[in-house]
């Protein structure tokens, strides 16, 4: 405490003699303490009450702890907190050292992990990745059926293939003729290199279309997966073999013809896809759509099990055609894709993105591992959120599939534009008719102001700014006539002028989008919807990381109108932007990418390896 002046004499006057000097030393220190001290406090207390616009604890704390949650009415509202219970539990996992993370492993997957597994670790504790067991899922999802296949049959056709990434010696090369083509090889060649040191000889054939290629019948991928249950057991320790074979084997059979199974170019997709689907499935007893020329229709009373209350809760379930017969007729991949070469035969490719019905093995898309802007968003990400423009922005070409005359109106990225159109959904309000790719969402499911005094159209003119810098019109010499009355070609706007807006939707293209990351990396919120899955899909989370919309976009305008009616729902979108941004920056790096490839190179070595079942890590046991 600091002694005022009038009493210092009084004070002093009362100390004995040879406390005097003793006196003052002390004085002199409790000045320069206090001093501290007030220096200090005042410090604390700028830095606790000044808001950074970018702070995920200080977002996080008001949003959580003020009235927002006591006072949760809305149905997103409910998801939203839902949410953050959901990641809060999921994180209670998370492996902080080897032996944790192999015990995890064992528990999930009911066997040991494979050789490597210790190396693979130890990176992942030097980059400070976040290991959750569960956020590895998609893996072990997609290896399964290969269990069912000879482990030769599987490491031959792998390394024949026309586009391999090639691990021997601890070196990655990528093999095959790609002149002219766009460098996904290289892009993933890169980043193998970057673990190749510590991989066993393996290879990664690599499918180099848009579109996925494998579709193997239910019942065959249900006879798979049966064969990879039964080969679950952790082996005795005196009976692990610690050592992959290698593939000594398969190269000494020198150059190999590709295999290349039956590819289907000229079947209908729809049809290819719902044998895929469980005989039980609402799809698979549904044909396709034989005449698109009428729009497309979403069925009278939907409300599915993946929803709540018009919202969609389970993001997988909103994916899953198997569940929604009525995808066949709005969206492109079920209309007419732009090339079309399915096999139902399983054979071993990796891609970076398919359907959940597809049987291709997953792995971090190639534009991800680019610095193209377009994809990556470049380095500056946007203004902080008070900044941004209180407004929904989109661009992007008529992709998805062939769009023509006969089928246009039945695309995703068309439905979108349109939808986002205010001019257009002025008119629909005003006549109470419907638009060519779309209709109204139902009142009685979606009622708030905007849409039951018939203002959306009215809003979206000041609200929005999306459309095509191409249409991709076919045939090429249409001059796209049979578009023109309803679209047209707008200026391109770069990805640093698009996050300025607080809103940027993510549609589907030929297959995924390539920007649902440079988005999430943003200071805006993405809204997605998608029928395609990715690598990183078991480690976000909606209403948490992004907002998730249903593929018919019933649920666009209401879930906008939640985000901008007041203060309370501006809150909540800034809230899950900067979550989405932060987990972003934590969780979907290039070293988790490497990660995620590295982990599953390992289990696919094992697959191809003819002591598979023996194989495993236990050192830490």
């Amino acid at each position: 405490m600091l002694i005022p002046n009038r009493f210092r004499p009084w004070l002093l006057s009362r100390l004995p003699e040879g406390n005097l000097h003793a006196s003052l030393r002390w004085q002199a220190v409790l000045r320069y303490a206090v001093i501290a001290f007030i220096f200090s406090v005042t410090l604390s207390t700028i830095l606790l009450f000044r808001r950074p616009e970018r702070s995920f604890i200080d977002t996080r704390t008001k949003f959580f702890q003020n009235s927002w949650h006591r006072n949760a009415t809305h149905p997103i509202d409910r998801l939203i907190g839902d949410a953050y219970a959901y990641h809060k539990a999921l994180l209670d996992h998370r492996s902080l050292n080897l032996s944790s993370a192999a015990d995890q492993y064992r528990k999930r997957r009911q066997r040991h992990p494979p050789p490597g597994f210790d190396a693979w670790f130890d990176y992942a504790v030097a980059h400070d990745a976040i290991v959750v067991e569960s956020f590895f899922d998609r893996i072990y999802a997609d290896l399964a059926p290969y269990w069912a296949l000879e482990p030769l049959t599987i490491a031959e056709r792998a390394s024949s293939w026309h586009h391999v990434v090639r691990v021997r010696n601890g070196v990655a090369n990528g093999t095959g003729n790609t002149e002219g083509m766009v460098p996904w090889l290289q892009l993933w060649t890169a980043l193998v290199a970057e673990a190749a040191p510590y991989l066993p000889d393996v290879d990664m054939p690599i499918n180099y279309m848009d579109e996925s290629r494998l579709l193997v019948p239910w019942e065959q991928i249900e006879e798979y997966v049966q064969v990879e249950r039964s080969y679950r057991s952790l082996v005795p320790f005196d009976k692990v073999m610690t050592n992959y074979t290698g593939l000594a084997k398969v190269d000494s059979k020198g150059e190999v013809r590709p295999y290349d199974p039956h590819w289907l170019i000229e079947a209908n997709y729809w049809n290819l896809t719902r044998v895929t689907c469980a005989p039980d499935a609402p799809s698979r007893n549904v044909g396709p759509i034989e005449d698109l020329v009428m729009p497309p229709s979403v069925p009278e009373g939907w409300n599915p099990d993946y929803q709540y209350r018009g919202y969609v809760r389970n993001f997988t379930g909103s994916m899953d055609p198997c569940i929604q017969p009525h995808l066949r007729g709005m969206h492109g991949t079920f209309i007419e894709p732009v090339s079309l070469s399915t096999s139902k035969e399983l054979i071993p490719l990796f891609g970076g993105s398919k359907l959940l019905t597809n049987n291709e093995i997953l792995i971090p898309g190639a534009m991800y591992l680019t610095d193209d802007p377009f994809y990556s968003g470049g380095d500056s990400h946007g203004p902080p959120w008070s900044q941004k423009k209180t407004g929904v922005v989109w661009r992007g070409v008529a992709s998805g599939g062939r769009n023509k005359k006969e089928n246009w109106m039945h695309f995703q990225r068309h439905r979108l534009v349109e939808m986002l159109n205010g001019t257009t959904v002025s008119e629909v309000e005003r006549t109470r008719s419907r638009a060519m790719t779309f209709e109204m969402p139902p009142l009685a499911k979606y009622d708030f102001p905007r849409r039951r005094e018939g203002k959306i159209g009215e809003w979206l003119q000041e609200f929005a700014d999306v459309g095509f810098v191409n249409l991709l019109c076919f045939p090429a010499d249409s001059n796209c006539t049979y578009v023109r009355p309803y679209f047209s070609e707008v200026e391109s706007v770069p990805m640093v002028e698009q996050y300025k807006y607080k809103f940027m939707p993510d549609a589907d293209g030929n297959s995924f989008s390539a920007r649902f990351r440079g988005l999430l990396s943003s200071t805006s919120l993405p809204l997605k919807s998608t029928i395609y899955a990715e690598w990183h899909d078991d480690r976000l989370i909606p209403w948490l990381h992004f907002a998730p919309l249903d593929n018919t976009l019933q649920d666009l305008y209401a879930v906008l109108d939640y985000f901008t009616r007041d203060r309370r729902g501006d809150d909540a979108a800034r809230f899950i932007a900067e979550e989405g941004a932060s987990w972003g920056a934590k969780v979907l790096r290039r070293e988790d990418m490497l990660l995620y490839v590295w982990r599953l190179l390992l289990e696919f070595a094992r697959i191809c390896d003819e002591n598979r079942k023996w194989l495993g890590y236990i050192d830490d046991l």
